[in-house]
């Protein structure tokens, strides 16, 4: 008879983790103040907060990146302490971080196999890894090539790395830090089957997300917290949508916002028979057709890596073009460097904040002025207006809601969401006529997501033309006009708000016309 303290992943069963009282004090930050928290067994716990709340930070003590200034951590009702996350990982505790851990000039075998032991030391042993991989992929749907260097991957793909990368060490109780930020809703129904799996074979799972309705579907209970406090804790089932939110940010939160009618403008965007190829060489675009209308939200929906980062790359000047031209105001800017688009009033919303939208080790003043600190007021023959910078700096954290010690603080030490917060406000604070929102409210809480998406339909009130990739649905049914839908790098077709529905976008997202 099999050992009932033994899970099929061969680790020993956390049946209870306990932590007590954890206080936790950056320099002029107050992160944890005196939190519980629990898990048992077979059960899924979300944790809830806004950007900044505590969140990552209680759970960085538990694995071991962080040191707690006060409180116990329990396991099987036995305080131990864990001082690294090699500790971690040696008590069963697994993390999958909201910011990859991964080295991008490295295959995903080499760094699934980074800091384990090899089986036939001193000789690598990848091979094996690489037959575990493809086992894991197989088992839990989450399909990857382990001989692919990770820069070659899409940011989903790159997530997947990360899950196999925890599957792998086969953890007893498992930390995911907004582990859906990056899948398309059908990943993550495949995702959520293998979470169910694993907390009937006896896992514990703490659940990080900002998305309410995958908390509400996935986890047995849920902590809420605020400014570094625990709000309480609910049985899930007994709460609403707007119960978690009213619980985070303390008031009422409008989740589908007013649209105003606005008349269309002279075209300000048009993509015109853009190709253009990937990181692999292969096809990345082919023949795309795009207008972008003053006062309009154009929605780009598609499963992650059907080109949605090329296009965003094309515009914006990051990626070659191989065919075809991109005119900005009815002129060619086909060729023009980055800079120069920008200076002809382009904003670029990344979705890879932490490589693409900001420098992390600059400040948050330096990198709220990163497009214009070459003008005024910000600067005057090469010498920077230290007072102008700091004025609007000051009012985009006022405005943009981001929570930071002070405008001095390095980017690196924000929350993912406060960080994605600095990206927006400085694009948006820059009179653009035309944007390009790739994923912008990705990471956020609620509160942040809600004032996001009034600033872009202000934008579009204003006459500016916006492009808009998201991969949430619900996000491109809220605030887009119009909805075009990419698939393998081609457009497949381009629906008005009243005639999209979900079952349609998905048939052109799955690559089927016939019938739409």
């Amino acid at each position: 008879m099999a050992d009932s303290n033994i899970l099929p992943s061969g680790h020993t069963r956390i049946d209870d983790l306990e932590m007590r009282e954890i206080t936790k004090i950056f320099p002029g930050v107050l992160a944890n103040e005196s939190v519980d928290f629990s898990v048992h067994a077979g059960e899924v716990h979300a944790l809830l907060g806004e950007n900044g709340a505590g969140k990552t930070t209680l759970m960085k003590i538990l694995y071991g990146l962080y040191h707690a200034d006060e409180g116990q951590i329990l396991l099987n009702d036995k305080p131990v302490e864990i001082l690294s996350p090699t500790d971690a990982i040696s008590q069963g505790i697994g993390m999958i971080h909201q910011h990859f851990m991964l080295v991008e000039s490295l295959t995903v075998a080499e760094n699934v196999a980074l800091g384990l032991r090899s089986s036939r030391e001193p000789l690598t042993d990848l091979d094996k890894v690489s037959e575990r991989i493809l086992e894991l992929a197989k088992i839990y749907g989450l399909i990857i090539d382990p001989s692919a260097y990770i820069w070659q991957l899409s940011v989903g793909q790159q997530q997947r790395v990360e899950i196999i990368k925890a599957l792998y060490r086969g953890a007893a109780l498992l930390i995911l830090d907004e582990p859906t930020a990056v899948l398309t809703p059908l990943e993550v129904d495949e995702f959520f089957s293998i979470i169910r799996d694993m907390a009937k074979d006896g896992h514990g799972l703490i659940f990080i997300s900002h998305k309410l309705h995958e908390v509400i579907d996935i986890s047995d209970k849920v902590s809420v917290l605020r400014d570094g406090r625990k709000v309480g804790t609910y049985q899930t089932k007994d709460a609403t949508k707007a119960d978690l939110a009213r619980w985070m940010v303390g008031r009422d939160v409008d989740f589908r916002p007013e649209i105003e009618k606005v008349e269309l403008g002279e075209v300000r965007l048009e993509v015109i028979d853009a190709s253009c190829r990937s990181n692999r060489g292969t096809p990345g675009l082919e023949n795309v057709n795009l207008e972008v209308h003053s006062g309009e939200i154009l929605g780009i929906a598609g499963v992650s890596g059907n080109g949605q980062r090329e296009l965003a790359e094309v515009i914006t000047g990051l990626r070659d073009i191989t065919g075809g031209r991109i005119e900005l105001d009815g002129a060619d800017i086909t060729k023009l460097p980055p800079i120069d688009r920008t200076d002809r009033a382009l904003s670029y919303i990344p979705e890879e904040r932490m490589k693409d939208g900001m420098i992390k080790n600059f400040t948050v003043a330096e990198n709220l002025i990163l497009r214009e600190h070459h003008k005024k007021p910000f600067s005057n023959g090469g010498i920077l207006n230290l007072k102008a910078i700091a004025s609007h700096s000051a009012d985009l954290i006022t405005n943009f809601q981001i929570k930071t010690p002070s405008q001095e603080t390095p980017a690196k030490s924000l929350s993912g969401g406060n960080i994605q917060k600095v990206v927006v406000a400085r694009e948006l604070s820059r009179e653009p006529r035309v944007i390009i929102a790739a994923q912008p409210t990705r990471g956020l809480d609620v509160g942040a997501m809600e004032y996001v998406r009034e600033r872009l339909l202000e934008e579009r009130k204003s006459g500016t033309a916006i492009l808009l990739i998201s991969e949430d649905l619900d996000e491109i049914f809220a605030l887009a006009d119009r909805i075009a839908v990419i698939f393998e790098g081609q457009i497949m077709g381009i629906v008005g708000r009243e005639e999209a529905t979900p079952e349609k976008l998905g048939l052109l997202m799955a690559g089927v016309k016939e019938g739409v």
